[in-house]
């Protein structure tokens, strides 16, 4: 059997994560501030990204 290759942390990763991170993070804040108010977080957000052209949410539709 081949053994699984295990995934290396590297510093350069480390670095683009903390980048990407970071670049995101002032995205959100320039969309804030056009916005004129905070953008929905954790379970809001989610509710508010799934629900679609009719209005209804994802777990309404589930139901």
């Amino acid at each position: 059997m081949a053994m699984k290759k295990q995934s290396a942390v590297t510093t350069k990763g480390k670095a683009a994560g903390a980048s990407l991170k970071r670049s995101a993070a002032k995205e959100e804040r320039k969309v804030e501030a056009q916005k004129g108010s905070d953008l929905a977080k954790g379970e809001k957000r989610f509710e508010e990204r799934s629900k679609s052209s009719d209005g209804r949410s994802a777990g309404a539709k589930q139901r």
